[in-house]
């Protein structure tokens, strides 16, 4: 069988100017990194603004397992079976991180005849916006560490920084150490920590930001640390706002790309979802909803991560109105949930299916609190059998919602035509009646609760009292409007990574919280997650080569 790698490479591509052609944008008005690869800056943007918006279409999933859920690979397909039905549609997605395409997970461009290509340019580097979030990042980092060597003119307390290092890749040897060691002339000693890219404040303004002056306004607002009296210092107080802006200039301007079947997909900024907001760019995918009639985008992790935080922070930030959603598992996965062990899934086990449903099901019903309709996609594995697919069908059929066994991985645009069509029925039905879960002037302790009640299913919140009363310092200091972000594990409804299925009832503990001022929302840390990830055992870079034709094998 053919790797992702080696479909893609065999799989002819067009030169980028035919794909923004079919989207009415002349080959003047991009700016091409090399054939296949296009960004589309603000002449673009500002050119379609008097057109209207097409509709938008979320594609989520369940709790994710080693399984594989296929959530990529199902947005690429339904957009190649939206277009392949003459409905003009783009396909946005988030950018790719280097962390888990060298450590577990591998890259983020699909699988199969589903895939966006160029594949090994988009996972590796692609056009430079991660290294340009990482540069401005870190040139923050270093501003703040010259204004404290030169006389610290704004009297910053040390001990009160909060502005952290990052680097796009898993290392845990970065989570905690000593900087400014061996002298007077090295800086000020104290502990440091680093955090992967995409879970930098910078990659959440870059996503949330409307356009180059909203960048910088956001950027100024970034809050560093804080001093002695406890009153915070921003960006824009170092001078450091300004060069941030212009290193992020060409990052801001979406990546144009295409689909293996010639769709085409607007790739753009990259936070996950466990520790970030979990989508792609506001700008992409206004953009796409003024180029095309749909936009198929996707968010990162289960449902209870990425579609919450598209809905009560992107959605609510951007004005976006979602018409429908898709939520996507499979048999193997479900089984999992139902306790089988991954060397045993290929087994027919019905039973095993039936015990995993209740977190599918409560994905669904999740996901109908936000008022968006929802369709299921159940991605087709060789080992699913009819009885373990009507067990799904029965149960989703009884709670009034459609479920439909997809191919797309083996067939492309034709294996997720039947999904198409039951997302174009769920739209023109115009059932959608969108809204956030929580108001915004409601008190982010009880945003907090609300989401972790509602959505994880928990039966209480643990809040120590320091982390209140940091939260309603947030609000005294004029950021009680702003949504929260919650940093979970994504494995589980709870904070706990074992606990599979659709745990109710338990406790969801806060250990920390943090303003990020720029993006504008609360981020509120549970459990024992991590901003800076690590390799695994046998990290995947361990398999990745350049044979001698000088071509990358192993990358997947």
């Amino acid at each position: 069988m053919a790797s992702d790698l080696e479909i893609a490479r065999g799989t002819p591509l067009r030169p980028i100017q035919e794909i923004a052609a079919g989207l009415g944008i002349h080959a003047d008005a991009l700016d091409p990194y090399g054939r296949f690869k296009a960004k589309l800056g603000p002449h673009v943007v500002r050119s379609v603004e008097s057109q209207p918006d097409g509709a938008l279409i979320l594609v989520t999933g369940i709790n994710p397992t080693p399984a594989g859920e296929g959530k990529t690979t199902t947005t690429i397909g339904l957009g190649d079976a939206l277009n392949a039905a003459g409905r003009r549609t783009v396909i946005c997605l988030r950018e790719p991180s280097l962390g888990p395409c060298f450590g577990v997970k591998g890259g983020a461009t699909g699988g199969g005849r589903a895939q966006i290509a160029p594949m090994e340019e988009i996972n590796l580097h692609f056009t430079g916006d991660f290294h340009a979030i990482t540069s401005a990042n870190n040139l923050l980092a270093a501003m703040l560490d010259n204004h404290m060597h030169w006389g610290n003119a704004l009297g910053i307390d040390p001990r009160r920084l909060t502005w952290r290092r990052t680097l796009d890749m898993n290392d845990r040897g970065l989570r905690q150490m000593a900087i400014g060691l061996g002298g007077t002339g090295n800086g000020v000693p104290r502990e440091e920590h680093f955090d992967i890219t995409v879970a930098s404040e910078v990659m959440a303004v870059l996503c949330l930001a409307t356009d180059l002056h909203d960048l910088q306004r956001r950027l100024a607002r970034i809050v560093v640390g804080a001093r002695r009296d406890g009153s915070w210092v921003t960006a824009k107080e170092l001078g450091a706002d300004g060069a941030m802006a212009a290193l992020l200039r060409e990052a801001l301007s979406p990546n144009l790309v295409q689909s293996l079947e010639g769709s085409p997909a607007l790739v753009h900024g990259g936070p996950f979802a466990n520790i970030a907001h979990g989508c792609s760019s506001v700008i992409a995918t206004k953009l796409g909803l003024k180029l095309a009639d749909f936009v198929v985008t996707e968010a990162g992790f289960g449902a209870d991560l990425g579609a919450e935080k598209f809905f009560d922070i992107k959605c609510r930030s951007a004005g976006l109105s979602p018409a429908c959603c898709v939520v996507v598992a499979t048999l193997r996965a479900l089984k999992m949930h139902g306790g089988v062990a991954r060397a045993e899934l290929a087994r027919e086990d019905p039973d095993a299916v039936q015990r995993g449903l209740p977190n599918l099901l409560r994905h669904v019903e999740n996901i109908g609190k936000f008022g968006v309709p929802v369709v299921v996609a159940l991605n087709h594995f060789t080992s699913d059998t009819a009885r373990e697919f009507e067990v799904v069908e029965a149960a989703l059929t009884d709670a009034g919602v459609d479920v439909v066994s997809c191919s797309h991985w083996a067939k492309g645009a034709a294996g997720a035509s039947a999904l198409a069509r039951a997302v174009l029925t769920k739209i023109a039905a115009g059932e959608a009646r969108f809204a956030p879960l929580y108001p915004s002037d409601m008190l982010l302790v009880d945003k907090i609760e609300t989401v972790a009640r509602q959505i994880y299913r928990a039966g209480s919140v643990e809040i120590p009292s320091g982390v209140r009363r940091r939260l309603t310092g947030f609000e005294q200091a004029g950021f009680g409007a702003v949504p929260v972000c919650i940093a979970k594990t994504p494995y589980s409804f709870s904070a706990d990574p074992t606990k599979l299925g659709a745990p109710s009832d338990h406790v969801f503990p806060i250990r920390e919280v943090q303003l990020s001022a720029g993006a504008g929302f609360v981020v509120a840390l549970s459990g024992d997650v991590m901003t800076m990830p690590g390799l695994p055992r046998k990290p995947a870079a361990e398999e990745i080569y350049l044979d001698q034709d000088g071509l990358i094998q192993g990358l997947f």
